[in-house]
């Protein structure tokens, strides 16, 4: 009888999803799996604690914190290179305490110059394929590392590369999670050339605790601190990536590479309850979150409670909302006119929200009408009060497969994201910048720095952006617990690359929302599903300005660490 009463106890408790398997916590609020780490001189928060640990040496050395974000993201290329590397894209928010300004960069490739529409209609082709040479674009990454370090930088780039070269020369021990990415990706791109010679040693992936080495990258890495950018896309590198890829097949060309750069772009920003959230413009899809935030600034979401049913079902309506005009709207704005202002108007916003249906789920999403006129994430932040939000990727992990001789990194594949559809805001044409998925984010209040946050993950970073705003601003969460509070992710949405929705999508929801809940959702016309990921990636540093410290807070579902002094 005892066992059975217990039994029933667990159900229960499985069902509800109201039972927290870990230790109680003496103090802190009741979401957060573990303090927010507080510190007065500097700040480093990523995904990888050795990583983490790199950004502090670099910071304690006199350092400002894009050297210390720029040694942060070469270590990662080389100890998480199943969501960055040397082969992908950059974008970056930086606010600069001397002119007391944010600043944007956009570190995005284009496409190659020799690869026209018509290659992909005579082919067949309906969408461009995830592997392979013909999604890769030009890696932005490099030249956004100098074009950060040219504006903020202060120590040399040698001294800023270095520990990822010590790390890639001597070795670093695979950590867990890294590892089970690592071996997903090695299943579908050893098939590829020089990938299995790199990235497979001893004809297998990394388990977890075996120290990997990688000789090629701590080569090139060499070649790039002392080379400069030009280095990279001018030098022997240029010529490996443009001949290794001609061999594959690939279009992407010397000369692709050698005319590349990257942007600096203005920030954009709407208010959401007394604070300014900033985005960068598209070709990025960081103002999705900014048009959520608009949308549900109509509503009382504080009164609604954090995991009810009723903020549920309005947020993932408004993302459906968001998501039908990035589908349309949002491409690279050198070939396309993006109507920014109007989308993230409170006007446009109040539009919007008067098609949402407080009981019912939307089958389907159009773009408004308007008038015509597995990624890495960091923040660092320094002793002189500058602030670095920095986002760097391959896209679907470790990128397109194409492997260039010797280099020890792997070329992305953002082009896949391009649409194929004549006449189409992102669709494809030579040299243009594809849609992209990855967005860094910043929150001032009154003009002043308060938050440099973001979080990972394709499709789920604008969601996950605004659930972060919402926990911290609504729902009065700090800034460790507004991470590891549950999370919503709907799918399905009509996309950029053409797909369009019809059947309402798929919400999925992390544990620990109660089983009522989601009987209220199913009722509105929401299809539930459960799923072991795919939530995201946090990191985010605050500053108090009345006690002059940095709070740090980092991602409780992946390895990485805050850490300060």
């Amino acid at each position: 009888m005892k066992n059975s009463s217990f039994i029933s106890v667990i159900l229960f408790f499985f069902l509800t999803g109201t039972m927290i398997f870990s230790q109680d916590r003496i103090t802190g609020l009741p979401l957060a799996t573990r303090s927010e780490v507080i510190a007065q001189h500097g700040m480093a928060c990523t995904s990888q604690p050795l990583v983490t640990q790199i950004a502090l040496d670099i910071l304690k050395k006199g350092g400002t914190a894009v050297d210390a974000a720029i040694a942060a993201d070469a270590a990662l290329g080389l100890m998480e290179p199943t969501g960055s590397g040397m082969g992908g894209d950059l974008f970056a928010i930086v606010w600069d305490a001397k002119t007391q300004k944010l600043y944007g960069l956009n570190g995005s490739g284009r496409s190659p110059r020799s690869l026209t529409l018509g290659y992909f209609k005579e082919k067949g082709y309906t969408h461009i394929p995830p592997h392979g040479p013909l999604p890769v674009s030009v890696p932005g990454c490099v030249d956004g590392w100098f074009t950060l370090h040219d504006k903020f930088g202060k120590l040399p780039m040698t001294e800023i590369l270095q520990p990822a070269v010590n790390y890639a020369r001597e070795g670093f021990p695979v950590s867990e999670l890294i590892a089970y990415y690592w071996q997903s990706n090695a299943r579908v791109l050893q098939k590829y050339e020089n990938f299995k010679e790199i990235f497979m040693p001893g004809g297998h992936a990394p388990h977890k605790g075996e120290v990997f080495k990688n000789p090629y990258l701590a080569n090139t890495l060499e070649k790039v601190a002392k080379g400069g950018r030009d280095a990279f896309y001018k030098g022997d590198i240029a010529h490996t990536i443009a001949d290794y890829m001609k061999r594959q097949g690939g279009f992407l060309s010397y000369e692709d590479l050698a005319s590349h750069h990257s942007e600096w772009v203005e920030p954009v920003s709407v208010n959401y309850r007394g604070y300014d959230i900033w985005e960068l413009p598209p070709n990025g899809q960081g103002i999705a979150a900014l048009e959520i935030l608009n949308i549900l600034e109509g509503y009382d979401i504080k009164s609604m409670g954090f995991g009810s049913a009723d903020y549920i079902h309005t947020f993932v309506e408004a993302k459906k909302l968001a998501f039908a005009d990035r589908a349309k709207y949002y491409a690279d704005p050198d070939f396309a006119k993006i109507p920014v202002e109007q989308l993230l108007s409170k006007e446009y916003a109040a539009k919007r929200r008067a098609e949402i249906n407080p009981r019912r789920a939307a089958r389907s999403d159009a773009a408004g009408k308007l008038e015509q006129g597995e990624t890495v994430y960091m923040t660092v932040a320094d002793q002189w009060g500058n602030m670095v939000s920095l986002i760097q990727s391959n896209y679907r992990g470790m990128g397109s497969g194409m492997t260039p001789d010797g280099l020890g990194f792997v070329l992305q594949d953002r082009g896949e994201l391009f649409n194929l559809k004549e006449g189409e805001a992102n669709t494809y044409a030579p040299g243009k910048r594809p849609f992209h998925t990855i967005i860094p984010a910043f929150i001032t209040k009154d003009g002043k720095p308060w938050i440099s946050f973001g979080v990972m993950g394709g499709a789920m970073q604008p969601q996950g952006h605004t659930q972060i705003v919402v926990n911290l601003i609504d729902f009065g969460m700090n800034l460790q617990e507004a991470g590891d509070a549950p999370r919503i992710r709907h799918t399905g949405s009509s996309q950029p690359t053409g797909e369009v929705m019809t059947d309402g999508g798929t919400v999925y929801l992390e544990s620990g929302i109660p089983y009522e809940v989601i009987r209220n959702l199913v009722r509105r016309g929401h299809r539930i599903q459960w799923t072991i990921g795919g939530f995201g990636g946090y990191q985010a540093i605050m500053w108090d300005a009345k006690n002059k410290v940095y709070y740090g807070a980092s991602e409780s579902r992946k390895d990485g660490q805050a850490a300060g002094y």
